[in-house]
């Protein structure tokens, strides 16, 4: 017999880190892309740092919206169905009734058993409803602050990403100087995030940095070489 106690890991991906991530992620990559586009059609930082700057000032706020919009159509998709699970427990009871029982008999519930357990839950209709919301319909409760919260995250974390391959302009006079050390420094953060993205999450973080370092690379590769023949 195990005598040893079992603990389980598992990982619960929290909103909050889900939006850091989409944010960070786009901060890094698209004002990257830019200002290496820039970078090979122009050599002028004063040119960069402010197509830059805006492209991060309405980056953040698009995306921000983005995640107040899908946020707000979380709690207004369930509130709908709230109300329309509460008005067909009171027009159709049995047929309600009949769903649970549904679901209990995919656990393996005898018939007889099913009825004790549906009568009991339909004693109490908020819970009733609550029941055949997160089991017949698969829906959670949404934070009513979760769309607001959303979008400064997601934009929060997007304007963090988009400052890092922009600081070198600040520092550096010449162009092609900063857009070395602009690649530079983005990859480094680019297999930063990559790693303990993947590392969170419970993959394997080697290749989540890798593979976050590459897309960005590959983005910013494009624009500056589309750039520099254009120009």
């Amino acid at each position: 017999m195990d005598t040893h106690l079992h603990h389980e890991q598992h990982f619960k991906s929290s909103d909050t880190l889900r939006d850091i991530v989409i944010g960070m992620s786009d901060g890094l990559t698209v004002p990257f892309a830019l200002a290496a586009g820039l970078s090979g059609a122009v050599a002028n930082n004063k040119i960069i740092l402010t197509a830059g700057i805006a492209e991060i000032i309405a980056g953040s706020i698009a995306m921000g919206l983005g995640g107040y919009l899908a946020g707000k159509t979380e709690v207004d998709h369930y509130n709908a169905e709230l109300k329309r699970e509460y008005d067909e427990t009171y027009l159709y009871p049995e047929r309600e009734k009949e769903e649970v029982r549904e679901v209990f008999a995919e656990y393996g519930l005898s018939a007889e058993h099913q009825q004790i357990v549906v009568e009991a839950l339909a004693k109490d209709r908020d819970k009733w409803v609550d029941f055949m919301m997160r089991f017949e319909l698969g829906l959670e409760k949404p934070d009513p602050d979760r769309a607001r919260q959303s979008a400064l995250n997601i934009g929060g974390a997007y304007i963090v990403g988009g400052m890092i391959p922009l600081s070198t302009y600040w520092f550096f006079d010449e162009t092609t100087v900063s857009f070395r050390w602009s690649v530079a420094i983005t990859l480094v953060a680019l297999l930063i995030f990559g790693y303990f993205k993947n590392k969170i999450i419970g993959q394997n973080p080697i290749s989540g940095a890798f593979r976050t370092a590459l897309i960005g690379a590959a983005a910013a590769g494009t624009a500056y070489f589309v750039a520099t023949w254009l120009g």
